[in-house]
């Protein structure tokens, strides 16, 4: 595991949390009101940061559903990378992460295609994750257009995440053609985590106490297939090589060491950073978080070794 802790990182969110705490309450709303509000939100452009220069932006509708290409300058092929946001499988738009999108494609020198996934409770598992693997099946088959080099790359935040590390489970285990590598940014891969992180974390940002609304809302009741909850996989053997990052003082921080340790112990290249001092969705705040702005360039660099110029 390598730790980046630059100073700035924990003062910076401190800052971020009590800006947070010190926003008025709404009304007291029902939860599905609340999200439906929460979904119409658009992100603050001083906490989202722009959209890197120079990258071309295109609107796609994959299937049904609204997608976005972020695109370097230069007609040369790339690699492809589906990106998918967070938001517990209930909330999150492409919009909220363009600063991450743009900048991922700009600092890896990819075409980054941000998807905006079915969510619940009004298409809960396996909705989204069908989403993903169709997306994937439809990068394969419009690689041409898009300018693709027949490379392709899978990766997400959190919920987004967990959809990219079960797409590559489902592939794997469909016999289905496994993207190149999968990036997993503070992945929630479980459900109801007794884990050290969760103790010490939870309600940081983010809470993933047992009997949430959100988690009911998704995943489906009994037995939990681990296409939903990739850390009960019980063989990881097969699997795309990952970059896998993980934040300090989020609750989730010990699926992301988790994951890695399981995969490298069957085999799978995993390449695990951990971000101190920092909380969970950090990628969603670049304009104030230095640290979102070091994984965005370190996420790039991952993807230039990843997939290096083709001759």
């Amino acid at each position: 595991m390598t730790v980046v802790d630059l100073p700035t990182f924990a003062p910076e969110t401190d800052a971020l949390l009590a800006r947070f705490a010190a926003e008025p309450e709404g009304p007291e709303l029902d939860p599905y009101q609340a999200l439906l509000l929460d979904r119409e939100e658009l992100p603050d452009p001083e906490l989202a940061g722009p959209i890197a220069p120079a990258v071309e932006v295109k609107d796609l509708t994959i299937g049904t559903l609204e997608a976005r290409l972020y695109r370097p300058p230069t007609g040369k092929p790339r690699p492809l990378v589906l990106w998918l946001h967070g938001g517990g499988f209930i909330g999150g738009h492409l919009r909220d992460i363009e600063c991450a999108t743009s900048g991922i494609a700009a600092a890896g020198d990819v075409t980054v295609v941000s998807l905006n996934y079915r969510l619940a409770p009004e298409n809960p598992y396996p909705a989204g994750l069908h989403d993903v693997r169709d997306a994937l099946d439809w990068l394969r088959e419009h690689a041409a257009e898009l300018n693709g080099d027949g490379r392709i790359g899978v990766g997400g935040q959190s919920a987004g995440a967990a959809l990219a590390a079960g797409a590559c489970l489902l592939d794997r285990d469909e016999g289905r053609p496994l993207p190149d590598r999968q990036i997993l940014c503070y992945p929630s891969l479980d459900v109801d985590q007794d884990t050290e992180s969760y103790r010490l974390f939870d309600g940081t940002f983010l809470s993933i106490a047992p009997g949430r609304w959100s988690s009911a809302q998704y995943f489906p009741a009994g037995q939990l297939p681990s296409t939903a909850v990739p850390q009960r996989a019980e063989s990881l053997k097969g699997l795309p090589p990952a970059l896998i990052l993980a934040a300090g003082r989020d609750p989730l921080r010990d699926d992301a060491r988790g994951y890695a340790g399981r995969l490298a112990e069957d085999d799978v290249p995993a390449r695990l950073v951990e971000y101190a001092g920092t909380m969970h969705a950090f990628l969603n705040f670049p304009g104030v978080l230095s640290a979102a702005r070091h994984a965005i360039d370190l996420i790039g660099a991952d993807l230039r070794g990843a997939f290096p110029a083709l001759r």
